[in-house]
């Protein structure tokens, strides 16, 4: 399906481009959203809580470390990786023995390990300064709080870079520098999985199927085909990936940004390229190609590792997505309507269950195009919200309506867990009180 990465990248100067496009100035609102957060990520408190004590004491009493969560508290004074003078955070030093390194860190670290092998930890991020577009800003800060809704919901922790790793690793190359100071910063995460700003997750229900990539390394959304036949640069999209914390990745990374612009053969590799996919048209080496090229012609070293996703939408092409979205709003109600499980109210923490009964009434609906399911991510590829210097195949305000429906469509599916939702999508700040049985009791509006 090869619309699907029909996105012929913009290119642009820009300091971070469709993968880092966000701006400063927005710090007050940051902080607000992460207290937000930290208040729901409280520990709960035991049933009957000590009235001398208060809640939190008593929960503390209750949750010993180590059984119930991690023990942030506890650095042992024994050596580990960190120690070592010689470690370096930057894309140029290589990293070796980084599974052992990994596997101590958790042995010092037991309240880390449980859980271990399937943690997440999400890397995206934008541009230090403000936004050229006037709206720039308001769509990235929407942008963000998608994302970090999603991260909460499914308990996952989240980086937000701002900053350039490797200076001259601009635009879509400088993820690579901040993926690999995360995998360093973060042991206890066995996935990295980095999401382009410009990316919205359209089902906040949907999970990885993490089971499905162990014997993978890293997940991108592609088409085979496109890649090993028809050699095409679009047969896959990096502005998300999914990438194990190992070893492999390491030196994958380290190969991967050999073909970037701080490299001594960028110029080079812009030639490889364009000579190997011949339908691309632009002479500079990009982390899109370089990854297709690595597929492509080193597929025992690296590409047997990769695993390219085409079931479902990982990352979908807003075109072809966002017109269907109302009628799966529509399709998605009608089950509601019909399952009393799923109009039972419930503790955000406990959403994913509820994700489970959903499946047992979409397994006929599909996946990516044609489909009746929520779309899992929609990648508005091509829009730069930050810059407006959107791809000419289609107008800017073309761009800026589609993301003003995703988003609008993303964020209802969230105020639905505290007992709210958006009557009318073109009013983004009017939320109603749910009445109890909704959908199947009376319009929205009454008494919660």
């Amino acid at each position: 399906m090869p619309k699907h990465n029909s996105l012929l990248r913009t290119k642009t100067s820009s300091f971070f481009s469709s993968c880092f496009l966000y701006a400063a100035g927005t710090s007050a609102s940051f902080l607000l959203a992460w207290a937000f957060w930290s208040f729901f990520s409280s520990p709960a408190p035991s049933a009957n809580p000590s009235p001398s004590r208060g809640l939190a004491s008593e929960a503390a009493l209750s949750c010993p470390a180590g059984k119930a969560g991690h023990n942030r508290s506890y650095d042992p004074p024994d050596p580990t990786f960190y120690d070592d003078p010689e470690l370096s955070y930057t894309i140029e030093k290589t990293i070796k023995n980084w599974d052992e390194k990994r596997r101590e860190w958790l042995e010092k670290h037991p309240s880390f390990a449980a859980g271990a092998a399937d943690r997440i930890l999400m890397v995206t991020g934008s541009q230090a300064t403000p936004c050229k577009n006037p709206i720039g800003d308001h769509l990235l800060l929407r942008f963000f709080k998608n994302k970090a809704d999603y991260c909460r919901i499914h308990g996952y922790d989240i980086f937000y870079n701002t900053v350039l790793l490797q200076p001259k690793m601009f635009s879509f190359w400088a993820k690579m520098p901040a993926v690999k100071a995360v995998m360093l910063a973060h042991p206890e995460a066995e996935w990295i999985w980095w999401v382009d700003s410009d990316t919205a997750f359209t089902d906040m229900d949907f999970t990885l199927p993490l089971d499905r990539y162990k014997a993978h390394n890293l997940v991108v959304h592609g088409w085979p085909h496109l890649i090993h036949r028809e050699k095409s640069w679009t047969g896959l999209n990096a502005g998300v990936f999914l990438m194990r914390n190992c070893q492999w990745s390491m030196d994958f990374m380290e190969e991967w940004a050999s073909m970037g612009p701080q490299a001594p053969e960028y110029d080079k590799w812009g030639v490889i390229q364009r000579t190997t996919f011949k339908d691309k048209t632009f002479p500079e080496s990009d982390d899109q190609t370089g990854l297709a090229y690595l597929i492509l012609k080193e597929r025992e070293k690296w590409g047997n590792k990769i695993y390219m996703e085409d079931e479902y939408y990982f990352e979908g092409y807003w075109m072809e997505i966002v017109g269907t979205l109302e009628n799966i709003t529509d399709a998605y109600t009608g089950i509601e309507k019909r399952e009393r499980r799923l109009r039972r109210r419930h503790a955000e923490r406990v959403g994913e269950s509820y994700g489970k009964v959903w499946e047992e009434h979409l397994k006929d609906a599909g996946y990516g195009r044609g489909s009746w399911r929520r779309p899992f991510m929609t990648h508005f590829t091509g829009c730069q919200p930050c810059s407006g210097d959107h791809n000419q195949m289609y107008s800017g305000q073309s761009c800026w309506d589609a993301m003003q429906i995703a988003l609008k469509i993303a964020d209802n599916q969230v105020p639905r867990r505290y007992g709210f939702v958006h009557r009318d999508l073109l009013d983004t700040s009017t939320v109603p009180p749910l009445p109890f049985d909704y959908p199947a009791s009376d319009l929205v509006g009454g008494a919660s």
